[in-house]
């Protein structure tokens, strides 16, 4: 019996849904509930265009955007009146900053998601190239805090309690106010002392908002040949999966927990464990970590803290959360590492973390030891699998430029090696090359570099590449491995059983199409549509041009300058002219259009 679907009916007033039965008789009428007329409304609501939708913020972003297009026009013109009319949220002129400041104040003035975007960017050199990618680093998510009373009553809302029933103490002050929420201290009811992170008001409905006007930018954007190479939605879809991860508080208590577990038993490294029954996903408590943040040297270094092994400690742990656990903090600004008593190091802020899969982090292995071992071929081996490689890229000009960088860094001493530099400079390689590195990668490069300078503030001396060394050994030890092997067999085994499973199948389906006369062969071209159409028109010049050369010497009427003539010319086909003049119009315009595509004299 084929099921009816319910139909929606909407009397004065209410609301009713009329459920599907045996007969009319015994057909039902329901009110529907809350959540389906949201659901119902909602879908109504997504079929209306994202301009009218987000109109309002649409207009807010277009005249940002305009505001700093006009300061980067008028930073061009050398007339000083002019570039000080325009200014910054901070008072400063926008036409006498830089190309690449005027970009960082534009997101930093469109709010919280637009300063994520700026801070994802910072981590992809190889797409906006490196200095673009340092100064998106200076973003900074400070932002006014929600009034108390919205945070009494969502922590209330969320809690099921009053705020003095669940706490002793509770600050109305945040001492920290970031993009998706603020942090306040308190003490619990009977139990120790913690902080309290609340989002702020609103901020889901405007991360959506912002993330489905960028969804549409992105898609105009891939549309134009210069962000083409930028990969827009490609980005904005990674911050739509980062910032949506963010808000969920209850992804960073589950990040709580793995870390806890990850150091479970070292006693030089802290996690702040959350509080299970205070913690919701709009509301985060967590233990509270009194310290000292690594930023502040002088501090450090009166209360009598050995840096240089503070330093070395804290690379350790993310060497080893990294090529060991494949799972790491994936933002060690010196804002959230503390140095607390007896030199334990503290770790804060785990909305953002980064994964690597084990294929991925061997990988990863295999490229550092490929530096250390000067072995320029599996060097490139492996960025040719990690990243995406353009089809007409110059083989030539990228294998000099692998072998001059391992070239240069590979004869560099542990002690002495600039991690940061290094990567910088193999990301610009990459970008030149126009080569794309998968997000987790990325992120990952970006990681160690904010290490390496977090720690040389610690200890000038430290240098990521010389601790790295002592897991050279362990990397190779594990390439040895009898269990990764065995893994790398049974994993093989699994996807020849899967093929072993479907190709029958597949080989029956295909062999069934062949005798229905269904089976097709799909062809994908790449850049044909504009040969085709110059060779169409190039035809079509060519007997335009020889149908007019015809008509002239055969005379076709209507005839120009009959009889004498002038100055010789006589008896010119009218139809035969006009037809030689258009096509020869017609061949300057193709010659044109090749000339400009670069194709004319290009060798190949």
């Amino acid at each position: 019996m084929i099921q009816e679907e319910a139909r929606t009916i909407y009397e004065p007033g209410i609301i009713l849904q009329e459920i599907p039965g045996g007969s009319s008789a015994t057909r039902q009428l329901h009110p529907l509930s809350i959540s389906r007329v949201k659901r119902l409304m909602k879908r109504s609501i997504s079929s209306i265009p994202q301009l009218y939708r987000n109109v309002r913020r649409w207009t807010e972003i277009l005249s940002v955007l305009s505001k700093y297009g006009l300061a980067d026009w008028l930073s061009r013109l050398n007339i000083e009146l002019l570039k000080d009319q325009l200014k910054s949220s901070t008072g400063g002129s926008l036409a006498r900053e830089s190309h690449h400041t005027r970009i960082r104040l534009a997101l930093n003035e469109l709010g919280p998601t637009f300063i994520k975007l700026g801070q994802l960017l910072s981590t992809r050199p190889d797409l906006v190239g490196g200095e673009l990618a340092t100064e998106l680093q200076k973003l900074q998510t400070q932002v006014s805090p929600d009034d108390f009373e919205y945070v009494r009553t969502t922590v209330e809302t969320e809690l099921g309690q009053p705020l003095e029933a669940l706490f002793d103490a509770f600050d109305e002050e945040p001492i920290a106010s970031a993009s998706i929420g603020q942090v306040h201290r308190a003490k619990i009811c009977d139990g120790p002392e913690v902080v309290v992170k609340v989002q702020h008001q609103g901020i889901d409905r405007v991360v959506n908002t912002d993330l489905d006007i960028l969804a549409g930018l992105a898609l105009l954007a891939e549309r134009v040949d210069e962000f083409k190479a930028y990969r827009p939605e490609a980005v904005v879809a990674d911050l739509a999966r980062s910032m949506r991860r963010e808000i969920e508080f209850g992804r960073e208590e589950r990040n709580l927990v793995q870390f806890a577990t990850i150091f479970d038993g070292e006693s030089q490294i802290k996690i702040p464990g959350p509080v299970e029954e205070l913690s919701t996903t709009r509301v985060l408590t967590m233990e509270r970590l009194e310290g000292v943040k690594v930023s502040d040297i002088e501090s450090l270094k009166q209360s009598g803290a050995d840096l240089e092994d503070i330093a070395k400690r804290l690379a350790e742990a993310y060497l080893r959360m990294i090529f060991q656990e494949g799972f790491f903090h994936a933002d060690p600004h010196p804002g959230n590492i503390l140095v607390l008593r007896g030199n334990v190091i503290g770790l804060l802020d785990f909305g953002m973390v980064g994964r690597i899969s084990e294929r991925m982090r061997e990988d990863i292995e295999e490229m550092l030891l490929a530096i250390m071992g000067k072995d320029v071929p599996i060097l490139s081996t492996l960025i040719r699998r990690l990243g995406s490689i353009p089809p007409d890229m110059n083989e030539g000009a990228f294998a000099n430029d692998l072998a001059e960088f391992v070239g240069t860094y590979s004869t560099t001493s542990l002690d002495r090696f600039n991690l940061s530099l290094a990567l910088g400079d193999m990301m610009s390689m990459i970008r030149r090359h126009r080569i794309t590195l998968p997000s987790e990668v990325a992120m990952l490069i970006k990681v160690l570099i904010a290490l390496e300078g977090t720690g040389q503030k610690l200890s000038p001396k430290m240098s990521i590449m010389e601790l790295m060394h002592p897991f050279r050994q362990s990397l190779l030890l594990r390439r040895l491995s009898p269990t990764r092997h065995a893994k790398k067999v049974r994993r093989i085994m699994l996807q020849l059983e899967q093929l072993a499973e479907d190709l029958p199948s597949r080989l029956g389906q295909i062999i069934e199409q062949i005798q229905l006369g269904k089976f097709d062969v799909h062809l994908d071209h790449r850049r044909l549509g504009p040969s085709v159409n110059r060779l169409v028109m190039g035809l079509m010049t060519s007997a335009l041009f020889l149908g007019s050369s015809v008509m002239l010497s055969m005379q076709v009427p209507p005839i120009l300058l009959p009889g004498e003539g002038l100055w010789g010319i006589r008896d010119l086909s009218i139809l035969g002219l006009l037809g030689i003049m258009t096509s020869m119009a017609m061949g300057g315009r193709l010659m044109l259009a090749i000339r400009k595509s670069g194709n004319l004299d290009r060798q190949s």
